[in-house]
């Protein structure tokens, strides 16, 4: 489960449940794109590839991934925008 403390430092959340590949990355590019540098982004995703799909998003583009947890079926990724 993620941290509450992660959580409530979040500027902005994405409910990317029930997508399949590559929407929940599309949305998230899509939020960081509108988000000052320093801000966090919180982003919920049950597709399968997402744990992957969400370290090579963040390697690529430069933000930080601070924080990835699987609960319940749902992944948790909390990302800092470079």
């Amino acid at each position: 489960m993620i941290s509450n403390k992660a959580t409530d430092h979040a500027d902005i959340t994405v409910d990317a449940q029930g997508l399949n590949c590559p929407l929940p990355i599309l949305k998230a590019k899509k939020a960081l794109n509108s988000m000052q540098s320093g801000q966090t982004l919180l982003v919920l995703a049950t597709d399968q590839g997402a744990e992957r799909d969400f370290n090579n998003f963040a390697r690529q583009t430069g933000n930080d991934l601070i924080d990835q947890k699987l609960n319940h079926g749902v992944w948790h990724f909390l990302l800092r925008r470079r």
